[in-house]
This record gives C-alpha cells, sequence and structure tokens, in this order.
C-alpha cells in the first residue's frame, strides 16, 4: 500500500521496481583498459546535446564515433543526422563525416534494433559508450517512455559490458531529484523517492540512473553526467526549441512576467558539451556522478539581467503566472510555444514544473575541480552576455521580443550644443544649436549596435525661423570601428544622423560628425560638432560647427544622466556606471587611435621598403 505522502501511481511503480530488477540480469564485466577512448559509440547525436558532443568529441580527441540513428537504413540515417546538426548550426562536412559511422537502429528496441551479427560486431569494435539519446517529453508516463529511457539505458549497459570491457557515460538529468521539498542536490546526495515523482520523465530518469548503479555491482564502470536546464549556445545562439527552460525564458521575454522561483539550474550547451566529452576523454574521471549545471541563476539575477537587456519584468506569484501565460498564449498563439502551454496545462508537469522552481541549487564541487584540473573555463552564471545570442534568434524565430524603440527607455540625458552654419563653401554665420535628448531602450542596444537614440529640436534661422523637431535620430559610436573616411589622421569618434520636420511640413535631414585628431585639445574633440544640413532628397546646403558649452557637458551627460524608476537603485548606479564606462572606454580607444598612428609614421613601423634600404 502506497504511504501517505506517495504521489505516484501505484502501477508505475510497479513497473519501475519491475524494470530495476532487469540490470540484476547484465553480465559481469572487468574494468576496462584506463586510456582515452579511440572508438565511441554515442546515442543521441541528432539530439540538441548530442549533436555537439558529437563535434566535441571530433575536436577534442583523435576518437572515430559511431552514431547509432533511428533511421530505416543507412542514407536515411546520414541525411536525419546531417539535417539535425545544421539545424543547431554545427558543421556536417566531408571532414566530419570522415571520423563518423552512422548505424541505423533504434533505442527502444531489444539490443538497439541490431541484427546479432552486428550487436556482436560493435561490442567488440567500439571502447567506450556514450548514451546521449532519451525521449524527452514531461506530458507522457513511464510507461510510454521506459522503452527509451530505462530499457534502451540498460541495452547500452549489456553492450559495455560484452566482448572487450567498455566504460559507459551515462546523461542523466538533475530531474532525478525532482521531489517537491528535497533538500539539497550535490553530486553524491540521495536522489529523489521514486514515489514522490510524478512526471514520467523524472521517473525514467531516475529509474535509469539507478539501474546502472546495480550494473556497478556487476563491474561496470559508470560515470552519470547530470545538466539541468540546457540552455543557448553563447557564440551560436542555437537552441533547443522544445526544451522547458528555452520555453520559459521565451515567455519572460516576450510576456515580460516570471513566476517567483528559487533557481534556474542551466547552463548553455557548449559548456556542458565540452565538460561532458572532458570526463569521457580523462579515464581518471569515469565511475563518479557530476552535476553539469554550472551556476544557478536566482529571481533576481533573472530580473537584473533582463532588465540590463532593456526588457523589464514583472515578478507574479506562479498561479498568477501560469494563468496569465496561458491567457496570453491563447489571445496570441505562437506556434513555437505550443509545448508550453500544453505543459502548463498539465496537472502532471505542473508538479515537474513547481519542483524545478522551488527545488535548491544543484552543487557541483567534482565538476568544478575536474574543470579546474583540465583547465577548462569554469562555470560561470548564464547572465545576459552569454544569452545575448540565444536571445537573438529566439526573437528571430517568434518566440521571444527584444527591445523596441517604443519601449521605456532605459537610461537618458540632455546634450546642448551651440555654433554656426553657413553655405556650403561660404562663411559659417548663421547661429545654430541643438537641444537634444540621448536615449538607449537597453545595453543590448549599445553592445550589439553601437546606437544611441536621439529626440528634441535644432533651432537654425538658415532652415526656418522656428525650431525644427527631431522626428528620427540616431548616434553611432565609433561607426566602423573609427577608420577614417578618408585618408587620413581624422578617426570618427561619433556620427550623428537626424531626419527633421519644421512647421510648415518641410523635411531635412541632418549629418554631424566628431573626430579624433593627433592634437592636444582632446576635451574640445568630444565636444565639437561638424554639421551638414540639407532637405530631404537633396545635396547639403548649410555647413558648419556646434560645440556642447563645457560647462553644460559634466551637468548634463555625466551628472544629468536618468535611469528607468522602474529599477532598484542599486540597479540604477550599475546602469549609470555601465554606460559611462563603456561610453568612457570607447572615447578612449577613439582618441588614441589618431596618436597611435601618428607614432606609427614618426618611427616608421610599418618598415615599406625604399630604394635606398634595397642598395644599402
Amino acid at each position: 500500500t502506497p504511504a501517505p505522502h506517495s504521489t505516484a501511481r501505484p502501477e508505475d511503480l510497479a513497473q519501475i521496481l519491475a524494470d530495476l530488477a532487469l540490470a540484476d540480469r547484465l553480465p559481469f564485466t572487468a574494468a576496462p583498459e584506463p586510456v582515452p577512448p579511440r572508438r565511441i559509440l554515442l546515442t543521441g547525436a541528432t539530439g540538441f546535446l548530442g549533436g555537439h558532443m558529437l563535434l566535441d568529441l571530433l575536436r577534442h580527441s583523435d576518437a572515430h564515433v559511431v552514431c547509432l540513428v533511428r533511421a530505416e537504413d543507412e542514407a536515411a540515417a546520414v541525411e536525419r543526422l546531417g539535417a539535425q546538426l545544421r539545424s543547431y548550426r554545427l558543421p556536417w562536412s566531408a571532414e566530419v563525416r570522415r571520423r563518423v559511422t552512422v548505424l541505423p537502429g533504434d533505442l527502444r528496441e531489444p539490443r538497439l534494433g541490431l541484427s546479432e551479427e552486428r550487436w556482436t560486431t560493435l561490442a567488440h569494435e567500439v571502447d567506450s559508450v556514450v548514451g546521449v539519446g532519451a525521449a524527452v517529453d514531461f506530458l507522457r508516463g513511464y510507461r510510454s517512455l521506459r522503452a527509451s529511457n530505462v530499457l534502451g539505458t540498460l541495452a547500452l549497459a549489456e553492450l559495455a559490458a560484452t566482448g572487450r570491457p567498455k566504460p559507459l557515460h551515462h546523461i542523466s538529468s538533475v530531474a532525478v531529484f525532482n521531489e517537491v521539498g528535497i533538500p539539497s542536490m550535490g553530486e553524491d546526495d540521495p536522489l529523489a523517492h521514486v514515489d514522490r515523482l510524478v512526471s514520467g520523465y523524472d521517473q525514467s530518469k531516475w529509474a535509469a540512473e539507478v539501474a546502472l548503479r546495480r550494473a556497478r555491482d556487476h563491474g561496470l564502470v559508470v560515470t552519470a553526467l547530470r545538466p539541468g536546464g540546457i540552455s543557448g549556445h553563447t557564440r551560436t545562439g542555437a537552441y533547443n526549441p522544445l526544451d522547458l527552460s528555452s520555453g520559459l525564458v521565451s515567455a519572460f521575454g516576450r510576456f515580460r512576467t516570471v513566476p517567483a522561483f528559487r533557481y534556474l539550474n542551466a547552463a548553455p550547451v557548449d559548456w556542458v558539451s565540452r565538460v561532458a566529452v572532458a570526463a569521457v576523454c580523462t579515464p581518471d574521471a569515469w565511475g563518479f556522478d557530476y552535476n553539469l549545471t554550472g551556476v544557478p541563476n536566482t529571481l533576481d539575477d533573472v530580473v537584473r539581467d533582463m532588465a540590463f537587456g532593456g526588457m523589464h519584468v514583472r515578478v507574479q506569484d506562479w498561479d498568477e503566472w501560469r494563468a496569465d501565460t496561458l491567457a496570453r498564449l491563447d489571445a496570441e498563439p505562437v506556434p513555437e510555444l505550443a509545448f508550453l502551454s500544453r505543459v502548463l496545462q498539465s496537472p502532471t508537469a505542473l508538479k515537474l514544473c513547481e519542483a524545478t522552481l522551488r527545488g535548491p541549487a544543484a552543487e557541483a564541487a567534482r565538476t568544478d575541480r575536474l574543470v579546474a584540473a583540465l583547465g577548462l573555463p569554469p562555470a560561470a552564471r548564464y547572465d545576459s552576455r552569454a544569452q545575448l545570442k540565444t536571445f537573438e534568434r529566439l526573437a528571430d524565430d517568434g518566440l521571444a521580443r527584444l527591445p523596441r524603440g517604443d519601449d521605456q527607455p532605459y537610461l537618458w540625458f540632455q546634450e546642448t550644443t551651440e555654433g554656426a552654419v553657413g553655405p556650403v563653401g561660404g562663411a559659417a554665420d548663421t547661429e545654430c544649436s541643438m537641444a537634444l535628448t540621448l536615449s538607449i531602450a537597453s545595453m543590448y542596444q549599445l553592445v550589439r549596435e553601437r546606437r544611441v537614440d536621439v529626440t528634441g529640436t535644432v533651432t537654425c534661422a538658415a532652415v526656418h525661423a522656428a525650431p525644427l523637431t527631431v522626428e528620427r535620430g540616431d548616434i553611432w559610436v565609433r561607426p566602423e570601428e573609427g577608420i577614417p573616411l578618408q585618408h587620413g589622421m581624422r578617426h570618427q569618434l561619433l556620427t550623428y544622423r537626424l531626419t527633421l520636420t519644421d512647421q510648415d511640413g518641410g523635411r531635412w535631414w541632418l549629418e554631424g560628425r566628431k573626430h579624433a585628431r593627433a592634437r592636444r585639445d582632446l576635451w574640445r574633440q568630444t565636444r565639437a560638432l561638424s554639421v551638414e544640413i540639407g532637405p530631404e532628397g537633396e545635396a547639403a546646403a548649410l555647413r558648419g560647427e556646434v560645440v556642447v558649452p563645457a560647462d553644460s557637458y559634466v551637468r548634463d551627460q555625466i551628472d544629468g544622466i536618468r535611469v528607468d524608476p522602474r529599477l532598484t537603485d542599486r540597479e540604477k548606479r550599475a546602469a549609470k556606471l555601465t554606460w559611462l564606462a563603456w561610453f568612457g572606454l570607447e572615447m578612449g580607444r577613439g582618441l588614441l587611435a589618431p596618436f597611435t598612428r601618428a607614432a606609427a609614421d614618426l618611427l616608421d613601423l610599418r618598415r615599406t621598403p625604399t630604394l635606398t634600404e634595397h642598395q644599402r
């Protein structure tokens, strides 16, 4: 009779216990030779993590990789593998294919769906087995998932124990801890009580890992590698559209709301893959359990990161967030988020979400030691910068929404300029001034576009008696990395492009540039703007210079910086300091460039050969 706290169905518990007993039938085996693998069997290469691990195995080892792919025949298997790798922005070149053998098979079938002869040959040829393949579905029950996730894992264990002894490296999951109220999630901590796991996926991952613990008693060397949420690639932005963490982050960014949670145990796929492959290729790392969860994100981390990226979110309790998200998905259907809608409507999947969002931070002391010993990049928080490429791809695919021009500005300040303009080729004797508001929607805008938004007015009697309104304006910071437009020593610092309208409906354009020169008047160079003004669609009619008054620069552009009032005081200070540091660094680089070039000319660092040198 189930205990009062039991939440799993009795028939599922009975099946789990029966499946665990199958591990006792595995053959006994000796320890494998402790050398890096030369021929590896890899399952799950068509999946998000498995595809990245395939490429990392090829990059960081000399091994040949045999990929088990579910398909009718070898040609179909090759085509499927190539298509999946390309969808994750991974190469499928002749060089990659030279070191890969694609083997049609099926994890769900006895002996992987292979013939007796092929099974025996494979057992004697490969010297390492890496099991990444699994059915990931939070809506299906245990009985529906056991063939892939439990029986398939036992088949890999049998293969590893058959013929030459081989280590088995099993991609498990921190889902084995998904019990509501579990106190800790350390690498050697007790797993969840299986009768308190309600999701079929959690149950299947728990059963597979526990079965492999029994296989260890038969001499099999088993390495359990437990990722948490597997987030997008930090450089390519590739992501798994069916991963729960990707769905949640997409909803956060799209609807600007987040549920209150304790921790998100997630890490980018490139880091998870690299560390997993390092464990596979390092004999001293075999036979242990590892949590590949990176540095967990707190609720404050996520809210701050999204605000830093210009996406100000509102925190709701779980039930409110769920109802609000479902209502929005119903009113504004997003095909790519249909699976998230189904998850949020499933009582079983909701329990999984509750355990995930309310669980403790995963601990990974052994993983950290392995990473340090091998000189790999240490775990880092999956912050706004790491998420940048993935958010761009999510937005391109219609899942998330990046900051827009009509969003509340993240940061803004005033800039006033005074000077004079005149006809092109003539004297600049007509007063001209600008009263502008410079703003950025997010630090994302700066990092990716190096652009500042501009609004305000331009007063110039040579154009119109009344002030002109800035209909649209942009400032580009060090455009083209500050390279001079023409050969010379004037390097670009800032470029202003404004579209203006006058009171009579006339439209004008203004283009201005701040340049850096190898001269001592650096303070004036940062304030002086050479401008050209002309009617829309025509050449410049006016030319001159306007300058930011020295007494207003610090007052308006440093002390006068304003930050989104929705941020906390600490976040406001961070936003202001981040902007000043970024802009100061860009200006410093821009001002240094002409001096560096002048020094190179003076010292003749380029060493252009001359006739005299040739004669010498």
